[in-house]
């Protein structure tokens, strides 16, 4: 069922869920069920018989996400931000084609991105994919605008979070991004560019 976090609203015909940051969404109870995500962003993820958390991909708006797209068992989808999202039968979707080629590509993105030798390449990797699927372009370069603990970006990149702290500590001295308040991360727009996938 649906948390206290998570609500429907309908607008003119479509009927969507609104969920709050840190949210994990409802288990999808149909085989087919699907959820598009109109705004925000959430993490796809499963464990290891350990605890481990994987992540198994970053989704924003447009993208769909469930277990219907997986075969990973537990599979959860968590709300790194606020979020909107319609939940519907894949069978009724017209753009499915289009949604699963971008979970594939995903998927080979971030294991090209988790495969570097070196934790800071592979942070700086992983914070210019970010900038460029989820961030906004200003002044001085790339803004990653919302919440990523240390905790998270160690998850997704499969490695300690005392490692991602001092990872970011040495390319924030690098000049190569920035640390705002409020958890938000400035990539400096001339390294881009030389971290692309």
């Amino acid at each position: 069922m649906f948390t206290s976090s998570s609500s429907p609203n309908l607008i003119g015909q479509s009927i969507f869920y609104q969920f709050k940051r840190r949210t994990i969404f409802p288990d999808d109870t149909y085989t087919y069920n699907l959820w598009k995500i109109k705004a925000g962003v959430v993490r796809t993820s499963t464990w290891l018989e350990d605890g481990s958390i994987v992540t198994l991909g970053v989704w924003g708006e447009g993208d769909l996400v469930g277990q219907a797209l997986s075969k990973m068992n537990p599979y959860t989808i968590e709300c790194f931000t606020e979020v909107e999202a319609i939940n519907f039968s894949w069978q009724n979707e017209d753009h499915l084609t289009i949604n699963l080629l971008s979970q594939i590509q995903q998927f080979e993105e971030l294991s090209i991105i988790r495969s570097s030798k070196k934790l800071d390449i592979a942070l700086i990797k992983f914070l210019t994919w970010l900038a460029k699927k989820f961030g906004r372009q200003i002044e001085t370069g790339y803004l990653i605008d919302f919440k990523l603990t240390h905790q998270d970006l160690a998850e997704i990149l499969g490695v300690t979070r005392v490692s991602v702290t001092r990872s970011l500590k040495q390319i924030e001295e690098q000049g190569i991004i920035e640390r705002l308040s409020l958890s938000r991360i400035l990539l400096r727009e001339e390294e881009l560019w030389y971290y692309e996938i």
